[in-house]
């Protein structure tokens, strides 16, 4: 199909008159319509035989059905800046659609307040928890938040306060750019409002703890274990090896805590953590809801030692259990530039890495750590088992 059918118009809380004129054009144009019955309203067109409502729960399903004809999908704001933009073109080809953007609720947040937008998190938490702020939110950040409705904001304060961010000042912002535009701001602690509606958004500025560390090896103590976590400084060292980069998929074999998971997804991957005991893999799934990374670490509950079907690999991690066939078989399995590291701690792993090493290549490291101790009336040092590192590129 060589001519666009869709147009997806972007709508913010003024009236359809103040819609740019090529929007205007499409959507006058346009044999159906499909939209909120919020966005029907604001441009006009209840009781238009053309339009219908999206269904609820959301589905793409009605423009579908109506490929090929001439059909305007209204969305809020920006469709491709949190909005339903690319819930539909993912399914379409890049002639099939054209797009007719206006002010996401985040510039005009931004506008209100003065904010660099460059220099603020945008989150999208009408559908999500609120832990995902917990990667971004620290003293001095700031972040801008679209909610539900109305009683969203009173629960994000709540929870704001109940983390030890209970002074951060919060900006309540409803129907911006539209005719019942209202700002309203006050602390975490003291949010009282109720009558607060939708369409609503939040702007934090954070006051509380310092934001989570950047570099690599958080402190164990952020984590939930039952010590069986890999260790600050070891963690470090092996994500240092793992090098994670925006988008990419590790797998986590053996996962234990699922800390080396967690900071993976920290730094912008996406993992999948298999553990074969049932109670670590429930401690992986409150580490991934407390750092607020449900949506992009998945707990598989697993022996690592046996096939199981994933999603292709762009690294591989293998903390513990390591052994023969379990290298055989991913050397077999993963495609060419995936990143492997293995770990070993008895002297039988290894023997088998520094094979792995002589054979396949890849590097070798040695790690001995120890900390400082009590000994008798002075300190000394207490030494931690060896570790073997070896990682390589298959």
């Amino acid at each position: 199909m060589d001519k666009a059918w869709l147009s997806i118009i972007g709508i913010g809380e003024d009236r359809a008159e103040a819609l740019p004129p090529a929007s205007r054009l499409a959507l006058a144009n346009a044999t159906h319509v499909v939209g909120a019955p919020r966005h029907l309203a604001l441009a006009g067109l209840e009781g238009d035989a053309r339009v219908q409502s999206w269904p609820v729960p959301f589905s793409v399903d009605p423009v579908l059905a109506l490929r090929g004809e001439s059909v305007a999908m209204l969305v809020s704001g920006d469709p491709f800046w949190f909005g339903a933009g690319s819930s539909i073109t993912r399914h379409l080809s890049a002639g099939e659609w054209r797009a007719y953007p206006a002010p996401s609720t985040f510039s005009w947040a931004a506008a209100r307040l003065g904010w660099p937008l460059e220099r603020v998190a945008c989150l999208g938490l009408h559908a999500a928890p609120f832990e995902q702020l917990v990667p971004v939110m620290g003293r001095g950040q700031r972040a801008i938040c679209l909610l539900r409705d109305g009683p969203a904001a009173s629960d994000l304060t709540a929870w704001l306060t109940e983390r030890g961010f209970g002074a951060s000042t919060c900006h309540i912002l409803e129907a911006l750019g539209g005719e019942r535009e209202r700002h309203r701001t006050v602390t975490a602690q003291a949010f009282s409002l109720k009558d607060v509606e939708a369409p609503v958004a939040m702007a934090i500025a954070f006051d509380g703890p310092l934001a989570l560390p950047r570099a690599s090896g958080l402190p164990d103590d952020l984590f939930i274990h039952d010590g069986q976590i890999t260790k600050r400084p070891m963690r470090a060292l092996a994500l240092s090896a793992l090098a994670p980069r925006p988008g990419e998929m590790l797998w986590d074999l053996g996962a234990g805590s699922g800390s080396i998971s967690v900071e993976w997804c920290l730094a912008g991957g996406r993992a999948i953590a298999v553990e074969r005991h049932a109670e670590r893999a429930a401690i992986i799934r409150q580490n991934a809801q407390h750092f607020g990374l449900m949506h992009c670490l998945t707990t598989l509950e697993h022996d690592h030692g046996q096939p199981i079907d994933l999603p292709a690999p762009d690294a591989v991690f293998v903390g513990g259990g390591a052994n023969e066939a379990l290298l055989d078989r991913l050397w077999a399995q993963l495609s060419p530039g995936t990143r492997l590291e293995m770990h070993g701690v008895t002297l039988e792993t290894e023997a088998l890495l520094l094979g792995a090493h002589a054979r396949l290549g890849g590097h070798l490291l040695r790690i001995e750590l120890a900390h400082a101790a009590p000994l008798g009336t002075m300190r000394g040092w207490s030494p931690a088992r060896p570790v073997v590192q070896w990682s390589v590129v298959r």
